[in-house]
């Protein structure tokens, strides 16, 4: 190890980008589909729906916030693992 060489890293390199408390692509998958069916569709049951979910997944992202990182890896793994 050399002595007087440091090189800074920037936060958004080593943390997850939230919206809302939620990481990016679901904030914004949730909210688009949301908005669609609520006003699209004039489906206004759907806004109240969609704040507890995202409440929800808040939740899961202060509990682990590489949460929908592992699930998404989980869901496209092999499900029958041959030796």
């Amino acid at each position: 190890m050399t002595d007087g060489y440091e090189i800074p890293v920037h936060r958004s390199l080593t943390e997850v980008i939230l919206l809302g408390g939620v990481p990016r692509t679901p904030a914004v998958l949730l909210w688009t589909i949301s908005a669609a069916l609520g006003f699209g569709m004039q489906q206004l049951w759907v806004l109240p729906v969609a704040v507890v979910l995202h409440m929800v997944l808040v939740g899961l992202t202060r509990r682990d916030p590489f949460f929908f990182d592992v699930f998404i890896r989980a869901l496209k793994s092999p499900k029958r693992l041959d030796p």
